[in-house]
């Protein structure tokens, strides 16, 4: 059950709702929703919702049957957008191009990668990872704190919106001083307190899905940010693991459908990690454009047979160069405009 209190509302309506729910023996969570203050049990609870609404200060009372709450339509009905200036924005039939290598291995690299990106096609959000998740200790696993601080300067020097993922708590302070978009990778989706700590952050987070997670625990992760404070989550499908392994994972675009009707927070598409083949990304990610989808992460490096990190999937310059412009027409032939 979620509980929103009006805007008008007093803090003495605020304490006599809190003992409220201490008399009945039932939890009842705090949530900062914007500007106004939600109240969340456990949707197991069936408690007296005509008394509840009768209280004054008490804007909406809307009683829940799913795991998930905060995530969902029947909470929220409106798609939640998030604007974060300069253009970019997640939602309002808009799709996001978020593109640039793997991983941060480089000076030289980063800046060339940003540079083609924003003179030829003027993209303005930059990804790359300082700290790889890597399956393997044997691989690189990034460049740390000195990947950040050259994320920094590509920031500076292009006016780039940085999207970089962490892997957990322990550099979460660090990645957040540099990053406008803070994505929790697939490895990480499970991981509980970092999902809380980047509730309590101002930026956006892009939760990207388990590969081996179903919509539910997915929606449940989105849920444990949206409840302790953070609102703007950006739901990615990157794949799952299937039976097949001629790709690296299954793009599962019914999910991706099924979710713009369960949730309204918006979602995009990782065509790069799903296919691991470069020569197919092109057309994944035409596929994922004609879905109608919030944004697309896309990986593009200036030499890829010499990536660091996923070299196989990365398209290079003029590999990417190529499907900007077919992204382009997809996007406007199903009503969306492309955020390059």
């Amino acid at each position: 059950m979620i509980i929103k209190l009006s805007q008008s509302s007093t803090d003495m309506a605020l304490k006599h709702l809190v003992k409220w729910f201490a008399q009945q023996d039932v939890e009842a969570r705090q949530i900062n929703w914007g500007a106004q203050v939600l109240l969340v049990t456990s949707s197991k609870w069936k408690g007296d919702a005509d008394y509840l609404k009768s209280i004054d200060g008490v804007e909406s009372v809307t009683e829940m049957t799913a795991d998930y709450q905060l995530c969902t339509r029947k909470f929220q009905p409106q798609d939640t957008v998030i604007d974060l200036g300069d253009g970019v924005i997640f939602g309002r039939g808009a799709t996001v191009m978020m593109a640039g290598p793997c991983a941060v291995e480089s000076e030289d690299q980063v800046m060339r990668t940003a540079e083609f990106l924003r003179s030829k096609f003027d993209i303005k959000v930059f990804r790359a990872g300082a700290f790889k998740p890597r399956t393997s200790p044997y691989t690189f696993q990034g460049l740390a704190d000195e990947g950040l601080n050259l994320l920094a300067k590509v920031r500076k020097e292009f006016g780039m919106k940085i999207i970089t993922e962490v892997k957990d708590t322990t550099h979460l302070a660090a990645v957040a001083d540099v990053a406008d978009i803070i994505q929790i990778g697939t490895k990480a989706m499970y991981n509980f307190s970092l999902l809380a700590m980047c509730g309590q952050l101002k930026q956006p987070i892009v939760l990207k899905r388990g590969f081996m997670t179903t919509i539910k625990e997915f929606l449940q992760a989105a849920d444990f940010i949206l409840s302790s404070g953070n609102s703007k989550v950006i739901l990615c499908e990157r794949g799952i693991r299937s039976f097949e392994p001629q790709t690296r994972f299954c793009l599962d675009v019914c999910s991706a459908a099924l979710i713009k009707e369960l949730s309204h927070l918006p979602i995009v598409l990782d065509p790069s990690h799903a296919m691991g083949i470069a020569a197919q990304v092109p057309l994944v990610a035409q596929s994922a454009a004609a879905l109608g989808v919030d944004g697309l992460l896309i990986e593009t490096h200036p030499d890829p047979a010499n990536a660091k990190s996923d070299k196989e999937q990365a398209l290079s310059f003029e590999e990417f160069g190529r499907i900007v412009p077919v992204l382009d027409k997809i996007c406007t032939a199903v009503g969306r405009r492309l955020i390059a």
